[in-house]
């Protein structure tokens, strides 16, 4: 008996919870929780957004000859600089956020001032379009730029002068990433299929890489160990410090890959008390997707409706922005988290008091300026205008407009109204079509017709418009008076009414004889 009891006694096992099964969903529902609070229309494809790394982190978004600043908080416009002669590209934030460097399709790189939008610098020396420039975080004097002249070229902006030129691409230089470790170390992506990674101290390249694709963003990671590099369909993860190394392939997109960007660390897990950055990747096949940066694993993935070309984060990890290609912007804002019972348990009065912001006065300059007004309601007093409605045209009418002069004067016949009869008379006088109108009548609208002569001929009013009218009748249907009974009998009665009128009656006489 205690041997059959051993044998059936089963210990009973914990069952995993479903965060231990699905390591990923809880991830997933963080990233779900950056909802869309507003899409854009851009004027053309959004080739590029940057966020300032400054609070309240406005954003930049460049489209077409303008770049747009966009508050962090509200998410609505707040500037917009337009200053481009041609396509304006790469528009991005100096550290500090004061001021805005863009290149163009003409060569020029611009910096503009934040608050006033005036051109303070220009810098000259490409000889084609400047589609990537960019501040280093620690560097607010110098700007490097990469072009489709495949050079890419170390500026001293407040003297205007360029530095160094590196020479090392044989096709456009559209991308580029800075070291934040080192100022000096920097890479630059071709579309001769090569990064190359420089060094300013020696104005050569120490390092080249081959990613075989023409290639659309680089991406220096945190560290700066790591390089990600997309080009095609793919991203290669290599190892800097160890001599450019290949560590990992990523092809989980079907299309080019146009965009990468790095999250600040941030919390894998509820459970976890280990930090762990994440490397987002946008493609043309309109996914962008979250890969865990430990295993290079995806562990989210997101849909578009539109092709992705650029997109960015926030520092504070609260606001996402994605420009497609045909010229959408997707705002998604994370949901406010509930309040902290540490901040109920503050005092109310220790808060301090910030008046209310001014609303940005709206220019001519500004397209919001044009569509101000349209979701305003009506208040007590305005005076409202009425829509317009559309005119229903009578069956005439539309027989007019067709230039249907008989089918036009039938109808007429068939309302019995002199004043509308009348109406269209004189209409077709005017077009030169009342006596098209008349010809080869059947006999039941010349039998309405010779009705009405005889009805109206005799009033005043009518007889300047009817008495040539009846001659032209006359003339032109003589032989078909004899295509029924009551077609005779009409004619008899209008040469009764006329018999006074020698001359009308001798005119009718020999067609009632006939």
């Amino acid at each position: 008996m205690a041997m059959d009891e051993k044998k059936s006694y089963n210990p009973v096992r914990p069952k995993q919870s479903p965060a231990s099964r699905k390591p990923h969903a809880v991830e997933s529902k963080y990233w779900k929780t950056f909802s869309t609070k507003v899409i854009e229309q851009q004027i053309s494809a959004v080739s590029c957004t940057s966020f300032c790394p400054e609070p309240p982190h406005d954003f930049a978004v460049t489209s077409s000859t303008r770049v747009t600043i966009y508050d962090g908080k509200t998410c609505k416009v707040k500037k917009t600089i337009s200053r481009f002669s041609d396509v304006a590209y790469s528009g991005v934030f100096r550290p500090d956020g004061k001021l805005v460097v863009a290149g163009g399709e003409m060569g020029i790189i611009q910096v503009f001032d934040m608050n006033s939008r005036l051109v303070l610098r220009q810098l000259k020396g490409h000889s084609r379009a400047v589609h990537w420039v960019q501040y280093h975080p620690s560097d607010k004097l110098h700007v490097l730029s990469g072009s489709d002249d495949s050079t890419v070229r170390w500026w001293d902006v407040p003297t205007q002068t360029e530095v160094l030129k590196l020479e090392g691409h044989t096709d456009y230089v559209r991308c580029g990433s800075a070291n934040s470790s080192s100022a000096d170390i920097w890479a630059t992506g071709s579309y001769d299929h090569t990064v190359n990674l420089w060094d300013l101290r020696t104005s050569n390249a120490v390092l080249k890489l081959q990613h075989e694709k023409p290639l659309e963003d680089v991406l220096f990671f945190p560290a700066g160990g790591l390089i990600a590099t997309a080009g095609g369909n793919v991203v290669n993860i290599w190892d800097i410090l160890g001599g450019g190394r290949l560590l990992h392939s990523l092809s989980s997109h079907q299309k080019t890959v146009t965009c990468l960007c790095i999250t600040p660390p941030m919390k894998a897990h509820p459970a976890e008390n280990v930090d762990a950055e994440r490397l987002l990747t946008g493609s043309l096949d309109g996914h962008i997707r979250v890969f865990d940066i430990s295993d290079f694993k995806v562990v989210h993935a997101s849909k578009y409706d539109a092709p992705i070309l650029s997109m960015d984060l926030s520092r504070a990890m609260s606001t996402m922005v994605v420009g497609a290609s045909d010229g959408k912007l997707f705002i998604r804002q994370k949901k406010k988290a509930a309040i902290s019972e540490e901040d109920d348990r503050k005092d109310p009065h220790s808060v301090i008091y910030e008046p209310p912001k001014l609303e940005t006065v709206l220019r001519p300059s500004n397209y919001r300026y044009f569509l101000r007004g349209r979701n305003e309601k009506a208040r007590d007093g305005d005076f409202y205008v009425s829509q317009q409605q559309r005119v229903k045209l009578s069956e005439y009418d539309r027989y007019l407009r067709k230039f249907q002069y008989k089918d036009a004067l039938q109808s007429s016949l068939k309302t019995a109204d002199p004043t509308i009869i009348l109406a269209v008379m004189e209409e077709l006088i005017r077009r030169q079509g009342l006596i098209s109108a008349v010809t080869n009548l059947d006999s039941s609208s010349l039998e309405l017709l010779l009705q009405f002569l005889r009805r109206y001929l005799t009033l005043p009013k009518y007889s300047r418009i009817l008495v040539p009218f009846a001659h032209k009748v006359i003339d032109k249907c003589a032989g078909d008076f004899s295509l029924s009974p009551s077609i005779v009998h009409q004619v008899c009665h209008l040469y009764l009414n006329f018999i006074s009128a020698s001359a009308l009656a001798r005119c009718l006489m020999g067609y009632v004889v006939r």
